[in-house]
């Protein structure tokens, strides 16, 4: 009987799994190229971004924002100065995220991993405007990341540009990478050894 259940649950996910891959290339079959010319997430009307920010399924958060004299610095996860060009890079990636397709408007969001997004980027841009990316599955010719924007519209969007962005989890961009502070270790006792008490200076 055991076996059995074994059996069936294993056939039930080869079956689902094979859904899933069926349902992804049927969706990129049916979206909609963007066209000879290129098309980008974001456009001029939005700007550049005053803020990144990354949110990893796993892991810590990275935030970079421009402060009040218009230079970028880091807010997670600690404050501290920011690599003015590593950050100037990122604010640039954005702009340039080139969107491949188009997915239909009744696609199914839990078909291309947004139940559980591998990474959450939010963006601010001038005026208090932000966006947020949803970062999917990426598509099955590996060429491309599933990308919901704004949780309404979901894109297929160039690979390199999200994994450009979404390494800032990994390498923040410090101006000064943090000196880890150094962790007292504890001197084991000697076994048998005496432990010392407090010295007594005897009396005249």
């Amino acid at each position: 009987m055991d076996t059995l259940i074994v059996v069936l649950i294993l056939a039930a996910l080869i079956g689902y799994t094979y859904y899933l891959n069926r349902e992804k290339k049927n969706a990129e079959a049916e979206a909609t190229p963007a066209g000879e010319t290129v098309s980008f997430v974001f456009t001029e009307t939005d700007g550049m971004p005053q803020s990144i920010e990354i949110k990893p399924a796993a892991g810590e958060s990275v935030k970079v924002a421009r402060d009040a004299k218009n230079a970028w610095a880091l807010t997670m996860p600690d404050k501290a100065e920011a690599n003015q060009s590593s950050a100037e890079a990122a604010a640039s990636q954005v702009s340039a995220l080139q969107v491949v397709s188009t997915l239909p408007a009744d696609a199914d969001p839990s078909v291309f991993g947004f139940d559980a997004p591998a990474y959450v980027i939010t963006l601010g841009f001038a005026g208090g405007k932000t966006h947020t990316l949803e970062i999917g599955d990426s598509t099955p010719t590996q060429s491309g990341y599933y990308v919901r924007l704004d949780r309404k519209k979901i894109m297929i969007v160039s690979q390199g540009g999200i994994d450009a962005l979404t390494q800032m989890t990994v390498f923040p961009p410090y101006l000064n990478t943090p000196t880890p502070l150094p962790t007292e270790t504890p001197v084991p006792a000697t076994e048998g050894a005496a432990t010392p008490g407090p010295s007594v200076t005897p009396s005249p």
